[in-house]
């Protein structure tokens, strides 16, 4: 999905504070570096005594660490461009009575594309249908992994990933690490982890 560009709200800025405003940038990057890049959301209680101390409304601080904490929302959105192949993987494993597929790999110039497949028992339907699954894809370091689409229907569902940059054209070796997660965008794993290899 692309996102739209941000616009300025306002024409108005007041020159005498930009050292101030340099200072909270550089301390927002102290802060990263600080917690080895997982800083996550102060609790409610802190909030609300900073909010007391420095004069703020609760709810507008919790606004900023709530932007703050999704800051990797923001990186640059890679569209595939280019398409160049398909890639076979044709790899499937059962976990929990639900089947797990990936059959292959579009590659692109600029990234590789990878849906998932999910599958189960249509007459167990009810018992299926308690939470909402959503997994996100790690590739280990040097990929970035973003879950594009999703949806579904009776008995299974479907994830698309873009990934970047494009793995290589001999995928052997190559670990997909599926991670279920509670709700989209939050970072709240489940204990299921379903790990296709391609041989």
């Amino acid at each position: 999905m692309k996102r739209l560009p941000y616009e300025r709200p306002t024409k108005h800025y007041d020159e005498r504070v930009i050292s101030i405003d340099e200072q909270i940038c550089s301390l927002l990057k102290q802060r990263k570096v600080l917690a080895d890049q997982d800083p996550g959301y102060p609790p409610f209680a802190y909030i609300e005594k900073w909010a007391a101390e420095y004069e703020f409304e609760a709810e507008f601080l919790k606004s900023i660490f709530g932007t703050i904490y999704g800051e990797r929302w923001y990186k640059p959105v890679i569209e595939p461009i280019e398409f160049r192949k398909h890639i076979p993987v044709l790899t499937s494993v059962e976990h929990d009575g639900k089947f797990y597929t990936v059959n292959g790999v579009r590659q692109y110039s600029n990234a590789s594309v990878i849906t998932f497949y999910m599958e189960w028992d249509v007459t167990d339907e009810l018992n299926h249908s308690k939470r909402r699954n959503h997994f996100e894809l790690d590739l280990g370091e040097g990929y970035e992994c973003r879950m594009d689409t999703g949806g579904g229907g009776a008995g299974y569902l479907s994830f698309t990933y873009v990934v970047s940059p494009p793995l290589p054209d001999n995928l052997t070796g190559t670990v997909l690490t599926f991670r279920e997660f509670a709700r989209p965008h939050k970072n709240e794993p489940t204990s299921k982890e379903i790990i296709i290899r391609v041989d």
